[in-house]
């Protein structure tokens, strides 16, 4: 086994599907805008005008970036109110009918979903293979009338899997089927043009990208019917309430770093290497398995993620929430499941409940003690390879730790 060495002195942060760390570049922005912007943007006065032009100027840079126009982009609280304003907005411009979303959604899009079963909407799930990724058979049949709307996550948050977003695209255009796609994992990392996705309704969040929480967009499709959420006049009346301009302006420059580095590598994310390599040696640890698509394969896989299982010498999986608690206390942060769900925990069967237990890796097929294993790695551009060379011995240690435990409680 590698040997390890002391934790750095300060915390490893790979826990970027969570939320990531704020770029110098998005703060400057934003402080400037606090100084220069502070007024209300939908003021006639001088200083409200200043407040909105830099408002539309953020906008106008953060459609640039995404190929879309800026009529397009409604600003929002984040991605979890993006998903909502997407399928409940949609919603109240269609007859009830039955919503399709995959078995492995954002809790977000879960909860809006719930919504829509008591205004009187059917819920389809569309069933997943073992690495988390669309059956596209089983979708084909369920696209008939009477469904009216289909949602699906971009880049799965837990197990990294990418799903075939312009396959389906292509065939709710051909049905007249409204699209909606979460790209919140995914925006800042794949190259995203709007222009050419057969998507009605894209959301996205500021702070997976390195801005701030608290600010995402959705991108609606000119011409296309939306009820706001929110009452009022701002964003062309789709979202009530005083935008934020410092956090739109730190919005737009960490989502135009990202399309800076996304084009000086040929649109491929370099923080793949490091994935790569990081996994290359992980893999060599006894016990440790991946989870999700394969690594190797750019157009099935997040470039910055890795999830992974580990199990004792007699197979039995190690819990997921005890090996981020061993790395924490080697100075590593890391993830278990999505963040957004992690008080939550999957029924085990009929009466069980398995604390910790992943619904997305239950859909996948993996047992209840198997889904409460997930341990999540997610990298940003603020690491390097000498940051990530003592990661390996510290998950062995944290491995031994937890094996240890688990054999004290048998």
């Amino acid at each position: 086994m590698p040997e390890a060495t002391p934790p750095p002195a300060e915390a490893l942060y790979l826990d970027a599907c969570a939320t990531t760390p704020l770029a110098p570049e998005a703060l400057q922005a934003m402080e400037r805008a606090w100084r220069q912007a502070w007024a209300n943007p939908s003021s006639l006065h001088g200083f409200g005008v200043t407040a909105a032009e830099c408002l539309e100027r953020s906008r106008i840079e953060l459609a640039a970036d995404l190929g879309a126009e800026p009529e397009e982009v409604v600003w929002c609280s984040g991605g979890s109110e993006a998903i909502h304003l997407a399928l409940l907005g949609s919603a109240e411009t269609l007859e009830p009918g039955r919503l399709l979303i995959s078995a492995v959604e954002h809790p977000a899009t879960e909860a809006a979903a719930a919504r829509l079963i008591r205004r009187g909407w059917r819920l389809e799930r569309l069933p997943v293979d073992r690495q988390g990724v669309l059956r596209l058979e089983a979708l084909e049949p369920l696209l008939r009338p009477p469904t009216r709307l289909v949602s699906l996550i971009w880049g799965q948050n837990e197990v990294g899997g990418l799903q075939p977003v312009a396959r389906v695209g292509a065939l709710c255009q051909e049905r007249g089927i409204r699209f909606h796609v979460d790209a919140v994992q995914v925006v800042g990392h794949l190259p995203l043009d709007w222009g050419r996705l057969p998507v009605d309704l894209l959301s996205l969040a500021a702070h997976k990208l390195q801005g701030p929480r608290g600010v995402g967009a959705l991108l609606v499709r000119r011409g296309l019917p939306l009820e706001p959420l929110i009452g009022g006049a701002q964003e062309g009346g789709r979202r009530g309430g005083t935008e934020s301009v410092p956090l739109a302006a730190g919005f737009a420059a960490a989502l135009r770093l990202s399309a800076r580095r996304l084009e000086a590598h040929g649109g491929l994310d370099p923080i793949a290497r490091l994935r790569d390599a990081l996994w290359t040696e992980l893999r060599a640890l006894p016990g440790v398995e991946l989870l999700g698509p394969d690594p190797g394969d750019p157009t099935r896989r997040l470039p910055h993620h890795l999830s992974l299982m580990v199990r004792t010498d007699q197979g039995q999986p190690l819990s997921g929430r005890a090996l981020v608690r061993a790395l924490a206390r080697r100075g590593v942060a890391c993830g278990s499941g999505s963040a957004c769900g992690a008080k939550r925990g999957a029924q085990a069967g009929p009466g069980a409940w398995a604390p910790g237990a992943s619904p997305v890796l239950r859909a996948m097929g993996y047992g209840p003690g198997e889904a409460a294993a997930g341990l999540r790695l997610s990298l940003g551009p603020w690491l390097d390879g000498r940051d990530l060379a003592a990661v390996p011995a510290l998950v062995w240690e944290a491995i031994e730790e937890a094996r240890a435990g688990a054999s004290a409680r048998a």
